[in-house]
């Protein structure tokens, strides 16, 4: 597990955005199954993270459709939390960062790491405001 001090500057740049860090297991299951359409994002420590998944999902905001619930869990660190996204987010297999659009608790859009790694912020969040419109 990475240490709080080291992670609260990389949650703080998407709870600074709007999103809501979730530690359990409830809360994460109980975000997805809510009405509407929820973006959960797993964050990570990981460089593609920094560069390309927490401001590719801040940018994904600006204007235009939205979702409703902004979620996201710290890999590495909110165990129980990441589990149960990543229950929610199967057939496709764990990796982080990832980023999941979920409309009445259905997984409608999925970016994984392979998606993200060495991609511009700005290819991501036209990626995902793409889904919003189709589905938010």
């Amino acid at each position: 597990m990475y240490p709080e001090e080291m992670v609260n500057p990389m949650r703080a740049e998407l709870t600074d955005a709007g999103f809501k860090n979730l530690y359990t297991a409830d809360d994460v299951k109980n975000a997805i199954k809510a009405e509407g359409t929820t973006l959960v994002v797993i964050n990570s420590v990981c460089g593609c993270a920094a560069r390309n998944a927490r401001p590719g999902a801040k940018m994904s905001l600006d204007g235009g459709k939205k979702p409703a619930n902004l979620i996201t869990v710290f890999a590495g660190v909110d165990k129980e939390a990441v589990d149960a996204a990543r229950t929610e987010m199967f057939p496709f297999p764990p990796s982080s960062p990832s980023m999941a659009l979920f409309k009445n608790g259905e997984l409608v859009h999925m970016l994984e790491r392979h998606h993200i790694e060495g991609r511009p912020a700005e290819l991501i969040a036209e990626n995902l405001k793409d889904a919003y419109n189709e589905f938010c």
